[in-house]
């Protein structure tokens, strides 16, 4: 018997089972994560964020088990067919897998050919001829003759046994497991074109001909040939390296020696053997080659789907500007550069439109109008949205500064991904209800500068374009995944009650987009919040979503200083607590970070207010407000590097990180076309995990190595010390890195070969056991395109190892 749900999970996460138990009571009576993580500290004994997460996930799952194990038992119970082993043997099933595999010969089917056979009376035969090899399958068969059932000769009857015996074999739930194990570990996936289709699918052709075990099969080259299989240029198969083609498939032999058939020359031991290879190829491969790609694709997703909110994370979290006005602008040649002002609170107070390129080509007039905006608002900002004409925009801006040096402003060029998006939503459309399209994503790109979370988070994240592969994944879990995200995210922060918009509220704990409505509503109709306590007047904002919403809503300028801390409302006798016995007034306490330290947080403690508590609220008065976000930082576009044409290898160039993958970072370094820095040239020092270095949006520092402008091609190194010369030394044809045109909208991402440096997980979401056996990624490489692939700087030192 299984221990309870709460244990195994303790198991998992390496902690107790009170904590597990504490934190799904509070689960269950509907606390947020963010609440937990941050608030009952003390209940659940200091569970983070992240292992929260986990803990969700996994309760669903066990959850799902436990039904489905009930599901199982009763049906196996109505058909009169429940042994006492066979219920142990389900009770003890720890995944949906073995569950499966137990209730395969009890599943109800449509009738076939083997119920058939057996309803015919053939069963006896066939366990007979299994049972002893030295009876002679046609002489035996003739006994079973049943013409009203279809079988009306010797062959007809021998076929029926077989496919009772068949069914056996795939019905054998410890045969399952072991031959599923035996094709994980040596099992490959192996991709060819499909006739005729080599032209049509000319982007796929590095996959025309490749193979690579299933075990270290990475996600982003999984999820590269399964697309290639949908769009129907590839044809897929698992298939075990054999010395002999023409041999016996070795999992044919570990069906023979399951149920001791062996080739001794006894009269029914060719027509065993022959049904022991029907089995194989006709059911039980076919079976697990789908079970087993389908686990590839979902542990792909999986791992494509954490990349996506690791970088979204980062994203979200990037260093704001602050309250300062700011000039956004949405380049553009033909339509002309698009232009908003909001003010230090984002309010949008002016827009226009410059024409400072082709057809027009009116510079001067642009010039004027942007500086006269600065100058009537006091702007302090130039956010430049990355798009189409982002250099030539950029280039005259800097001409402006260069004139007007007085006006002091300072232009840094920011993301546009999402922006078209949200300019043409609902909720644009209702925030600016008299303003064009078109200006709406001047307005974003603005406010993203100010605060990306504040912005971003009115945008779908599957459109800010910081995944790998997100139209191939499960669209559910991935959206699952990212408003978790977001949600964390946000309460990391938390928000100003009095400015924050309802798509920012709406990801407050416990607050609906509904509430969210109700306080923006009660905000316009009462005007700015004075308290925490004031909310209690919002309709529908009862006890419990107080509870799990106050701490993480500020008020800045309210009646209460402790309201513009992330101190709990429920904790704030704790405050009160330390302000008697220190004989200061919390304006006097908060900031005093020399005073704080020298309390001692346990002798502040209650029976409901632990250690944990009241450390985070010492730490909360010496920094009230703080902002886990950093300092904000902007990166220098190289002047005169503008285009492909104009890079150099050797050059030393600032950028942004725009996307983190497995097998390396996307960087922009403002020419319209992302470089890749491969994770061997991260860093000097071995780096098993890219995130641990860099993260989107982080300003970095690096050098070109090779430019293939006819593929758009960058390969760029952190290593700023690597020898260039060596590098184009190797010729064009070693030096091929993947890029991101950014232009095209959706990041294409690359599937490289220099894999996944974490383990896969199992479809329970386990750690499964590795294999030591190394691996070595072929030689040949991807091209640029949907699938594209190829760790450019790892095969170009195998090809300068190859050429020796």
């Amino acid at each position: 018997m299984l221990p309870p749900i709460e244990h195994r999970i303790a198991d998992e996460l390496g902690v107790s089972p009170r904590q597990v138990i504490a934190a799904v009571q509070l689960l269950d009576d509907g606390a947020t994560v963010p609440f937990i993580a941050r608030y009952r500290k003390e209940v659940t004994g200091g569970l983070d964020d992240t292992q929260l997460r986990t803990l969700e996930e996994r309760l669903g799952y066990l959850r799902e088990l436990e039904e489905r194990r009930a599901t199982v038992l009763a049906s196996i119970e109505e058909q009169g067919k429940l042994s006492a082993a066979l219920r142990a043997e389900i009770e003890d099933a720890d995944t949906k897998q073995r569950l499966e595999d137990l209730y395969l010969p009890y599943k109800p089917k449509r009738r076939t050919k083997a119920q058939i056979a057996r309803e015919a009376g053939i069963g006896p035969l066939a366990e007979a001829l299994l049972a002893d090899p030295t009876l002679e399958p046609e002489t035996e068969a003739a006994n079973y003759l049943n013409a009203e059932a279809g079988f009306a000769d010797v062959k007809s009857v021998l076929d029926g046994a077989r496919q009772i015996l068949m069914e056996t074999f795939a019905e054998d739930a410890a045969l399952l497991g072991e031959l599923r194990s035996y094709l994980h570990e040596h099992g490959e996936v192996r991709s060819s074109v499909i006739e005729g289709k080599e032209a049509e699918g000319a982007k796929f052709r590095d996959w025309f001909d490749f193979k690579e075990p299933i075990t270290t099969l990475p996600s982003h080259r999984a999820l590269a040939l399964l697309r290639g299989r949908n769009e129907g240029v590839l044809r897929l198969a698992l298939e075990v390296e054999r010395a002999d083609a023409d041999a016996p498939h070795p999992c044919e032999g570990r069906i023979a020696a399951r149920f001791g058939i062996r080739n001794q020359g006894r009269p029914a031991d060719r027509w065993l053997a022959d049904t022991v290879r029907w089995a194989w190829s006709v059911k039980i491969s076919i079976h697990l080659e789908l079970e087993l790609m389908g686990e590839l694709r979902e542990r792909a997703e999986d791992e494509a789907i954490r990349v996506f909110a690791r970088n979204l994370k980062d994203l979200l979290l990037a260093a704001p500007a602050g309250t300062r006005a700011t000039i956004g602008l949405d380049p553009g040649i033909r339509t002309g550069v698009k232009v908003a002002v909001v003010d230090a609170t984002g309010k949008l107070v002016d827009t226009a439109t410059v024409y400072p390129f082709e057809p027009r080509r009116d510079r001067e007039s642009a010039l004027a109008t942007i500086a006269a905006l600065a100058k009537k608002h006091s702007a302090e900002l130039i956010a430049i949205g990355n798009g189409t004409a982002s250099r030539e925009t950029d280039a005259l801006v800097a001409e402006l500064l260069k004139r007007q040096p007085e006006l002091r402003l300072t232009k840094v060029m920011v993301s546009e991904a999402g922006a078209s998006v949200y300019s043409a939503s609902e909720l644009a459309a209702r925030e600016f209800p008299g303003v064009d399209v078109s200006l709406r994503g001047a307005v974003s790109i603005a406010r993203r500068l100010q605060d990306p979370l504040a912005e971003l988070v009115k945008i779908d994240p599957k459109s800010i374009g910081v995944g790998q592969y997100q139209h191939d994944v499960n669209q559910g879990r991935l959206a699952k995944s990212l408003d978790a995200v977001v949600e964390d995210c946000v309460n990391a922060v938390g928000v100003d009650v009095n400015t924050a918009s309802v798509p920012l509220l709406a990801r407050i704990s416990g607050l609906s987009s509904t509430l969210a409505a109700n306080i923006v509503d009660y905000r316009d109709a009462h005007g700015p919040f004075r308290s925490r306590d004031a909310l209690k007047g919002v309709p529908r904002l009862g006890p419990k979503t107080f509870e799990q919403a106050a701490g993480f809503l500020r008020i800045p300028s309210g009646d209460n200083p402790l309201d513009a801390s992330s101190v709990h409302p429920e904790a704030y006798p704790v405050v009160e607590r330390i302000l008697a016995r220190v004989q200061k007034s919390v304006r006097e306490l908060m900031g005093n970070g020399s005073f704080l330290k020298s309390l001692k947080p346990a002798e502040f403690t209650d029976a409901r207010f632990g250690l944990p508590t009241v450390q985070d609220i010492l730490a909360e008065l010496e920094k009230p407000g703080r902002d886990p976000r950093p300092e904000f930082r902007t990166a220098s576009f190289r002047d005169g590097v503008e285009t492909l044409k104009d890079l150099q290898p050797g050059m030393l160039l600032e950028g942004v990180v725009t996307n983190v993958t497995n097998f390396g970072a996307f960087v922009d370094i403002g020419v319209h076309q992302d470089g890749l820095v491969h994770i061997s040239a991260l860093s000097n020092t071995f780096v098993k995990d890219p995130h641990s270095v860099v993260k989107a949006g982080q300003v970095v520092k690096v050098k070109v190595l090779e430019v293939d402008a006819a593929r758009k091609r960058i390969a760029l190194t952190m290593r700023l010390g690597d020898d260039t010369a060596a590098r184009r030394s190797e010729g064009p044809a070693a030096a091929r890195p993947e890029t991101r045109d950014r232009g095209a909208g959706q990041a294409r991402q690359p599937a490289h070969r220099d894999g996944d440096r974490r383990p896969p997980r199992n479809g329970d979401g386990r750690l499964p056991a590795t294999s030591d056996k190394p691996h070595t990624p072929p030689a040949r490489r991807r091209d640029q395109g949907t699938p594209a692939a190829g760790g450019a700087l790892a095969e170009a030192f195998a090809r300068a190892r190859s050429s020796k």
